[in-house]
């Protein structure tokens, strides 16, 4: 009786044993599968989706994923998937860039999945043809430069600062004091300046009437529906109708979507989770 007990137990042992000798080998051997599967199913695909999401502000990735897609002579036509509220506005003048050079080479279709604001709009208006979910923001089309004035509580704290600088407006932008008129008065010609530089791509791109910008850039943000009937975007849909839009202009006779790498999404969602907020001070897009 004794020796019937035993034996599912020397039988689990024995497999843990094996499990435990030859874990490196297994490990391999899954890795092999894992990897062969996704080759497998992200074989020859014509089509690349770029996405453009949170705060733009390092967007070296996003801009290796476009170049990526205007080489690779197999990629027929680009889905740029967008939710984002802005960011700054230098990346978000050289992600516009590069969709602008996308599109000159292969169709490319520009979907607000949630947001398509401020400086992710910007990003977009190169695009081919644009794309938005119905409850989608779109707009915000203005600058906004801002700092907070800790005078007080410094004062409250007992601190004071010892500057030494040459130029006058090297202090331009302080947290420490009120601007002088002097000070808000360049700041506004640079807000203005860039202000004019937006308006004018956006007009351009999307054949609107540069005379009128309070039509379409005065920072309101507009529902979809709003959007389109401004001109802001050329149509209301899904994700699907994206797609098929991206299918349609690149004349791809059977479309196989290019996929992400599971591992480098797994890792890409990792670092998401670890990132503390950033803040910038300076040409934010509102």
């Amino acid at each position: 009786m004794l020796e019937l007990i035993k034996k599912p137990f020397i039988w689990i042992g024995a497999i843990l044993s094996y499990i435990q000798n030859h874990f490196k080998a297994m490990l391999f051997v899954l890795l092999l599968v894992f990897i062969y599967g996704s080759q497998e199913e992200m074989k020859n695909p014509n089509l690349a989706i770029v996405k453009i999401e949170g705060e733009i502000l390092n967007v070296q990735d996003i801009l290796e994923e476009i170049d990526k897609a205007e080489k690779d002579d197999k990629i027929k036509g680009v889905l740029l998937h967008v939710d984002s509220p802005g960011g700054a506005l230098a990346p978000s003048i050289e992600l516009s860039m590069a969709v602008k050079r996308l599109a000159e080479h292969k169709p490319v279709v520009a979907y607000a999945a949630g947001s398509m604001t401020s400086g992710s709009y910007y990003a977009s208006i190169w695009s081919n043809y644009i794309i938005a979910n119905p409850g989608a923001f779109i707009g915000s089309i203005g600058v906004l430069f801002q700092a907070p004035n800790v005078a007080e509580l410094a004062k409250k704290l007992g601190i004071s600062e010892q500057i030494i600088t040459a130029g006058d407006y090297k202090q331009m932008g302080t947290f420490t004091r009120e601007w002088t008129p002097k000070e808000r008065g360049a700041l506004k010609d640079l807000i203005d300046d860039a202000y004019t530089l937006f308006i004018t791509d956006v007009a351009t791109a999307r054949g609107l009437n540069l005379a009128k910008p309070n039509e379409f850039a005065n920072a309101q943000v507009f529902i979809a529906s709003k959007a389109l009937n401004i001109h802001l975007i050329d149509e209301v849909g899904s994700i699907q109708t994206a797609k098929n839009k991206v299918e349609e202009l690149s004349n791809v006779s059977h479309a196989v979507w290019e996929k992400p790498d599971a591992v480098d999404k797994w890792m890409k969602k990792l670092e998401s989770s670890s990132k503390l907020p950033i803040f910038n001070l300076m040409g934010y897009l509102k």
